[in-house]
């Protein structure tokens, strides 16, 4: 009888620049086609670097673009830490705009 293997993890694609990919830096998030993890340039950011600064610092690998992808995923990043999911329960509630409308 074979043990069961533990739940493996699959690549997601964060974005059009930004991945976490358990074979890549123990599948904390990085931008693609690199080993650059998101959090790195979020903390340049926080330190006060500009954007083309961080680029520069890369060598051009990190673009404005990517970069604004980093910002908007911020919140599921955490530091040394592997991508965890999307939590269901952080999702909105649907507005009842339906009701207001027709009032």
């Amino acid at each position: 009888m074979k043990a069961k293997s533990p739940e493996q993890r699959q690549r997601i694609e964060l974005g059009r620049h930004i991945v976490a990919d358990p074979k890549i830096c123990g599948g904390q998030p990085t931008f693609k086609g690199t080993r650059i993890m998101v959090w790195n340039v979020l903390e340049q950011l926080e330190d006060g670097l500009t954007w083309s600064e961080i680029g520069s610092e890369w060598d051009g690998r990190v673009t404005d673009e990517a970069i604004a992808e980093a910002i908007a995923i911020a919140p599921l990043v955490e530091k040394h830490e592997p991508f965890k999911g999307f939590h269901v329960g952080a999702r909105r509630k649907s507005a009842r705009r339906a009701a207001a409308v027709a009032a």
